[in-house]
C-alpha cells in the first residue's frame, strides 16, 4: 500500500517515465474500468539523464533508477478519446520513495514502499483526441538507493480499445525492434519492359534530423542496399552490402563458392563480411556528410558468364564532377539486372528510437541495357514488420516539394496508410554522367 512520506525536501530529480519490464505476457492488466491492458517498460519506454548515468530499460523492466538528473518516457497511442485510468507495477527494494506521474501536463504524486511487486493506481486523465500520449515519472525523494524498480503500466478506461497502440509482447525480440521503431520504404516501379543496368537517386537529410542510429538508404535493390548512416557522434559512413544467396544470419557458415567476391573498393573503402540480417559482403567509406546538402547516389549491375552478377557502387558529393568508387561486389549464382528498386530510412540504435528524423529522395533515373534512361516518378510506401502490427504507429511518407520523403520514430500522430502510392513531378532531365570516366 503506498504511504504517506512527511517532512521530505523534494529530491530534483526528473525521471520521464515507464519503466522496466519483465517480459510480461499480453494478458490483461487487473486495473479498474473496461479494457484492461498491460504496457510493458521493456519495449515502450526511455530513460535519459543531464548528469550521470540513466536508468536502465531492458526487457525486464526500469532498474537502476537512483539519480536526480534521470528522466523516463513512455509512449502509447490511443484511437479513441475518454477516460483513462493509469496504474504501475512497481517495488521498492529498500525504504520509501515519493513519484509523480505525468500525463497531458497534469500531475499526481503517489507514496510506494515495499520489495513486493505491488500494483499501484496512479489517476485518472481525459485523451480528448486521438494520437499519442506520453507517461513521465519523476523521482521526488527516496531513502533508498533507487526510487523504484518497475515493470509496466495498467491502463484501462473508455480511451482504451483494440486499437489502442504499443508494443504488446516481447514475442519475437519486438522489445528491441519496438524501440528501434518503424521502418519504412519507397518503393519504385519499374517501367514494363526495361532492364535496368543503372539506378540513380539523390538523398537529403533535413537540418536535425540526423540522429545517431539512422540510415538513409537510397538505392536498393533485390540483392543489396547502399546509402549513408550516422553512426555516432563522431562516425559518419556510406555503406554498400550485398546478400550472399546462402540464407543465414552468420558468415563463417556461407559456402566458398557462395561467398560476396570483392572485385575492387575504392581508397579509404573499409571491406569486410556482414550477419545478423542475412550474410554477405559489406564495404563502408567513412565520410562526413552533412544534412541539409544532396548527395547522389549510382548502382551498376552486370551479369557475367562465371555465374555471377557484379554490383558496383558510386557516391558523388554536392556540386562535384568526379564520382567515388565504393566497392564492387561479384554474387555467385545470380543472372539477372536491377530489381526491387527501393529507398528506405531505418534506425539501429534503439535509444534513440524516440527521436524522429527524416529524409528526402528525388530525382530517381533507371538506365537500361540499351542506353536508354527511365524516369521512375512513381512510388509506393510501405513498412516493416513493427508498422505492420501497429505496435509502432509514428511513420510516414509521400511527398513534398516535388520530392519523395519518409519519416519515422519520435511518436507523431499523422502517419501515412501502407501500401499508399505517389507520384511526382517529372524532370525529364536525366543526371549527367559520363560512363567512360568512372572509376
Amino acid at each position: 500500500m503506498a504511504t504517506l512520506l512527511t517532512n521530505w525536501l523534494p529530491i530534483s530529480c526528473l525521471l520521464v517515465t515507464v519503466f522496466g519490464v519483465v517480459t510480461p505476457s499480453p494478458t490483461p492488466f487487473a486495473g479498474p474500468g473496461p479494457n484492461p491492458v498491460s504496457v510493458p517498460i521493456g519495449g515502450n519506454s526511455w530513460a535519459t539523464s543531464t548528469t550521470g548515468k540513466p536508468a536502465r530499460i531492458s526487457k525486464e523492466g526500469l532498474s537502476n533508477w537512483s539519480s536526480s538528473s534521470c528522466t523516463i518516457d513512455t509512449y502509447v497511442r490511443f484511437e479513441q478519446p475518454g477516460t483513462l485510468a493509469l496504474s504501475i507495477n512497481l517495488r521498492v527494494p529498500s525504504g520509501k520513495s515519493r513519484i509523480r506521474v505525468t500525463v497531458l501536463d497534469q500531475s499526481k504524486e503517489i507514496d510506494v514502499q515495499g520489495d513486493i511487486l505491488t500494483s499501484y493506481a496512479l489517476g485518472e486523465w481525459n485523451i480528448a483526441k486521438p494520437g499519442y500520449v506520453k507517461i513521465r515519472l519523476q523521482g521526488l525523494a527516496k531513502t533508498g538507493r533507487v526510487y523504484a524498480e518497475a515493470t509496466d503500466f495498467g491502463l484501462s478506461g473508455e480511451a482504451v480499445d483494440e486499437q489502442t497502440a504499443f508494443v504488446r509482447t516481447n514475442d519475437g525480440n519486438f522489445f528491441y525492434w519496438g524501440r528501434r521503431g518503424p521502418s519504412v520504404h519507397l518503393n519504385y516501379p519499374m517501367p514494363a519492359g526495361v532492364e535496368a543496368e543503372w539506378f540513380y537517386n539523390e538523398v537529403t537529410v533535413p537540418i536535425g534530423n540526423d540522429v545517431i542510429g539512422s540510415y538513409y538508404m537510397a538505392t536498393g535493390f533485390g540483392e543489396g542496399y547502399f546509402g549513408m548512416q550516422v553512426n555516432s557522434t563522431t562516425e559518419r559512413r556510406i555503406l554498400f552490402s550485398v546478400w550472399s544467396p546462402f540464407q543465414t544470419d552468420d558468415p563463417k557458415q556461407i559456402p566458398d563458392d557462395q561467398k560476396i567476391r570483392l572485385v575492387r573498393k575504392g581508397p579509404g573503402v573499409t571491406t569486410n563480411e556482414f550477419g545478423n540480417e542475412g550474410a554477405g559482403g559489406q564495404s563502408f567509406l567513412r565520410y562526413n556528410w552533412q544534412a541539409g546538402q544532396t548527395y547522389a547516389f549510382l548502382l551498376h549491375a552486370q551479369s557475367e558468364a562465371d555465374g555471377y552478377t557484379a554490383y558496383t557502387a558510386y557516391f558523388r558529393t554536392p556540386n562535384a564532377t568526379v564520382w567515388q568508387l565504393i566497392a564492387s561486389f561479384k554474387r555467385p549464382k545470380t543472372k539477372t539486372y536491377l530489381k526491387s528498386l527501393h529507398s528506405f530510412l531505418e534506425n539501429f540504435e534503439p535509444e534513440t528510437g524516440n527521436i524522429q528524423r527524416e529524409a528526402g529522395f528525388s530525382n530517381q533515373w533507371v538506365r537500361s541495357n540499351k542506353g536508354q534512361w527511365h524516369e521512375l516518378t512513381t512510388m509506393r510506401f510501405t513498412g516493416d514488420n513493427t508498422a505492420r502490427k501497429a505496435y509502432r504507429m509514428d511513420y510516414a511518407g509521400g511527398l513534398t516539394n516535388g520530392r519523395f520523403f519518409l519519416r519515422n520514430c519520435g511518436f507523431f500522430d499523422v502517419n501515412t496508410p501502407l501500401n499508399a502510392t505517389f507520384t511526382r513531378p517529372a524532370q525529364h532531365q536525366p543526371p549527367p554522367i559520363d560512363f567512360s570516366t568512372l572509376p
